[in-house]
């Protein structure tokens, strides 16, 4: 988009708000595919930004990256690059650590970190569990998923996975983003399954389109009817 000036415009994003346990406003703005941006606090976090799925260099900058793990379609060293300023913190996996020239906060599943105020962050392991799937994701590697407590509120970033024994166990998640899209993450009842287990307030199913198989949006909500508040936004 061009303004009246001549300047290019940063194109407007779908957004959501929610409110946190606080109070305060939690913003999610949703690009496409995996990638997300929360806002809180006056401090703005993105969740694997890709250059293909947005305007990057028009948005504003990171004071936190997250990064779940090193697949094209997540890991984008460009992108991360183009929103950092000296004080942004990133917080990556340790095999997407190794495509960065500086420190990160190199999470492995368990593990959590404070990269600012008011900001806490644990790792949660990702990966894929069926048979004939274990190569895409698979456990050794250590890829993550994220747990955000922002406000007293905890938002869940699945990031690329199958139901696990460490994502079953979580409690007291608020809001969660699971990944449907076969065959490399979860499947329609898959996901139902960990609504019904974790029982957040608020669902968003992401990480679905760009493959043959067509996730069935309308079969996951009637799934998880009276369960959650399933959300669909344009991610695909």
């Amino acid at each position: 988009m061009i303004s009246l000036f001549g300047k290019k415009e940063a194109p407007v994003y779908p957004a959501d708000t929610l409110t946190a346990r606080d109070g305060r406003p939690i913003v999610v703005t949703f690009f496409k595919h995996a990638s997300l941006a929360v806002d809180f606090d006056g401090r703005r976090i993105y969740v694997d930004p890709v250059g293909e799925y947005a305007d990057y260099a028009l948005l504003p900058k990171a004071d936190a990256v997250l990064v779940t793990h090193s697949h094209y379609d997540h890991l984008d060293r460009a992108a991360v690059e183009r929103l950092m300023t000296p004080a942004t913190a990133v917080v990556c996996d340790r095999t997407s650590a190794e495509a960065f020239d500086f420190d990160c906060h190199t999470m492995t599943p368990g593990a959590s970190a404070e990269p600012f105020e008011g900001m806490r962050i644990e790792a949660v392991a990702a990966y894929n569990t069926s048979e004939g799937h274990l190569q895409f994701h698979p456990k050794e590697r250590e890829d993550c998923g994220y747990v955000l407590t922002l406000g007293g509120t905890r938002i869940y970033i699945a990031g690329d996975s199958e139901p696990t024994p460490e994502m079953l166990a979580l409690e007291g998640i608020d809001v969660a983003f699971l990944p449907v899209n076969q065959p490399y993450t979860m499947t329609v009842d898959q996901a139902a399954d960990v609504v019904r287990r974790l029982r957040p307030a608020i669902f968003y199913p992401y990480h679905y389109g760009e493959v043959e198989t067509v996730t069935d949006l309308d079969r996951l909500g009637r799934e998880v009817a009276g369960l959650t508040e399933m959300r669909v936004r344009p991610m695909a």
